[in-house]
């Protein structure tokens, strides 16, 4: 099973790991256009106003431009532990075993609009790239990502489950990849799409995938994972879910 999660624009800083080296990381077939992006991104860096323009930051946020500006030199750390936020602060990785962390890095990666897909225990630096960025001089990220990353996303051999947002899913579409609404039920029966706390759900349920003894490896055996794990999940034998969750 392999998990695909969404990035976070936020990340966290330092690392202990040696300066980036992309061929060591997962995909080789991808290192040309991550080449490409980030060269890109660090000459961008030398001209404050236009990566403001292109990254869609503010003032306040020039320290963003400056990691770019250090993408080659900056420390790296596992990718699982570099994104943060709602989602990453849900799946709470600190906290997991060390068998569980051995799962995790086997199942989970993340689609991302600089690297294309990292695996959970990929060393990276800390960058500013969201996949609706629009770098001068370059192809929409969707153009470049799409050819070469498409093939690698399928020739996956295990359930993938994606859980990324839906700028990140047309980097590259996994046909016959499981998807994941989450629905809030109030006690009346009715229901409303979930959006302030959509990651923390998936967060929860990616936490449960990664760490789980349980091998699901299609659709069906996957609703009764999660259904075993006390989940209200919805499935109409296709390969998309729906989780429902109480509304608060």
């Amino acid at each position: 099973m392999l998990v695909l999660l969404p990035p976070s624009e936020t990340k966290a800083p330092g690392g202990d790991g040696a300066p980036l080296d992309l061929t060591a990381l997962t995909a080789p077939e991808l290192t040309g256009v991550r080449t490409e992006l980030v060269e890109t991104l660090v000459k961008l860096a030398d001209d404050v106003p236009s990566s403001r323009a292109a990254l869609g930051l503010s003032p306040k946020q020039d320290d963003e431009i400056a990691r770019n500006a250090a993408l080659w030199t900056s420390p790296t750390r596992p990718a699982i532990e570099r994104y943060t936020g709602v989602l990453y602060d849900a799946l709470d990785v600190a906290s997991t075993t060390r068998a569980q962390r051995a799962r995790a890095e086997r199942r989970l990666a993340v689609g991302s609009a600089l690297f294309g897909l990292v695996r959970a225990g990929d060393p990276i630096p800390a960058y500013r790239l969201s996949a609706t960025s629009a770098l001068p001089g370059l192809p929409t990220l969707r153009s470049l990502w799409k050819p070469v990353l498409t093939p690698v996303l399928g020739a996956v051999d295990d359930l993938v489950v994606d859980l990324r947002s839906g700028s990140y899913a047309a980097l590259a579409p996994v046909p016959g990849a499981v998807t994941v609404d989450v629905l809030s039920e109030r006690p009346d029966g009715t229901r409303t799409v979930v959006s302030h706390f959509n990651k923390a759900h998936k967060g929860r349920l990616a936490r449960l995938l990664a760490t789980t003894t349980a091998e699901a490896d299609d659709p069906v055996r996957l609703r009764r994972l999660l259904r075993r794990a006390g989940l209200h999940v919805e499935h109409d034998g296709s390969t998309a879910f729906t989780l429902v969750v109480p509304a608060t």
